[in-house]
């Protein structure tokens, strides 16, 4: 089902820094992009940060950011959150909100 937005729609790529692998903050992410209603992704970097896209309405998007600045998972600490490609979105690229696996040969942390 796709999900309805109400309106002005926005969207925007994330990147945060910090103690952010290992410590379950995909899942966190996960769970509250759910909770907000919004569609995108969430993947671990191979450098460490955790990187994705977000895309919904704008005050669940404000809410959604500062959740990834200042509360992530409760044992991560968040040294930065870069957001990069502020964009009208007219119709949302997404149907859900996904973890993605990093490609190639790291290891994978939860």
């Amino acid at each position: 089902a796709k999900r309805k937005m109400q309106g002005a729609c926005k969207g925007w790529n994330y990147r945060v820094t910090g103690k952010v692998q290992g410590v379950f903050f995909r899942k966190h992410t996960h769970i509250k992009a759910n909770e907000l209603g919004l569609v995108g992704w969430v993947m671990n970097d191979a450098d460490g940060s955790v990187v994705g896209e977000a895309q919904g309405e704008v005050a669940k998007l404000n809410t959604f950011r500062e959740w990834l600045s200042k509360e992530g998972s409760p044992k991560c600490r968040i040294d930065g959150c870069e957001i990069t490609n502020e964009k009208e979105v007219p119709s949302p690229s997404f149907t859900s909100f996904d973890i993605r696996k990093l490609k190639g040969g790291h290891k994978h942390y939860e």
